[in-house]
């Protein structure tokens, strides 16, 4: 589990997380201001006005770089977890197609609750990830999508996207479960400072369904509908008869001959 208090990160070499104030050392000269970039982050945020409808969650991330083990007496709280957010890739040995990195951790849950959402993070490399429960059965699968372009979040060659899980039935998931994170990685060459990280919302929860009425309740709406209905037909008659009954009076009075036989 991966939280700001739960997990202990540690000073990571070079190419990978800075922490503490540790800089990568680099050559002599080589950053003499021709090469000193400036980057701009832009996003947009999105929301909807809260109202009765709207169902708290709690968002988890899962690291496959977790050293948690079960344990007799393990509970599995955030104490217990020390995460390394970040790992390495080595080559493989034949270098060459189908080179891939497989790498797996089994976590307990620490919750009562439904998933409702869930997307996996990876680095340029990453050919996917996967979360299920310890039977085998999925939970959700993630893929990456790789940008072919050069226009800012079309990049070419890295990611650039992943597809997410907004499971149709939430999935159910019981406190003390062990859950397993898969993530593969390409290593047709290395990899440093690649991440292996599994975002999901969980709700206590779920929405009540709609109050459907029952059946003769329903027919006597009907029943209701087709009186009014018929009423105000009814009403609209008299009144038309009514009304042509005084202008043909009216005519009759003024000394017109009225047209009717």
């Amino acid at each position: 589990m991966v939280s700001k208090h739960s997990c202990h990160r540690h000073e990571r070499r070079c190419g990978q997380i800075r922490m503490h104030g540790v800089q990568c050392p680099v050559r002599s000269g080589f950053d003499n201001g021709e090469k000193t970039r400036t980057l701009f982050l832009k996003y947009t945020v999105r929301w909807v006005d809260w109202d009765s409808s709207v169902i708290p969650i709690k968002a988890y991330i899962l690291d496959v770089t977790d050293s948690w083990e079960r344990k007799e007496g393990s509970t599995g709280d955030s104490q217990e977890h020390d995460c390394h957010v970040e790992y390495d890739v080595k080559p493989c040995k034949t270098n060459g197609y189908g080179c891939v990195d497989v790498k797996k951790k089994s976590l307990m849950m620490p919750f009562d609750g439904y998933i409702v959402y869930g997307v996996a993070h990876q680095h340029s490399g990453g050919l996917g990830a996967s979360l299920s429960r310890e039977d085998g059965e999925g939970i959700c699968t993630s893929i990456p999508k790789y940008g072919n372009g050069d226009e800012p979040g079309n990049e070419a060659g890295y990611i650039v996207g992943m597809t997410s899980c907004y499971p149709e039935n939430p999935v159910k998931v019981s406190y003390g479960e062990t859950l397993t994170l898969e993530f593969n990685h390409s290593n047709a060459v290395g990899h440093t400072g690649v991440m292996g990280l599994f975002h999901f919302f969980v709700t206590q929860q779920l929405p009540q369904p709609e109050i459907s009425l029952p059946a003769h309740h329903l027919a006597q709406a009907k029943s209701v509908s087709l009186l009014a209905f018929l009423a105000v037909t009814v009403v609209v008659t008299v009144v038309v008869l009514t009304a042509a009954m005084v202008y043909r009076r009216q005519n009759q009075e003024d000394g017109y001959q009225s047209l009717s036989t």
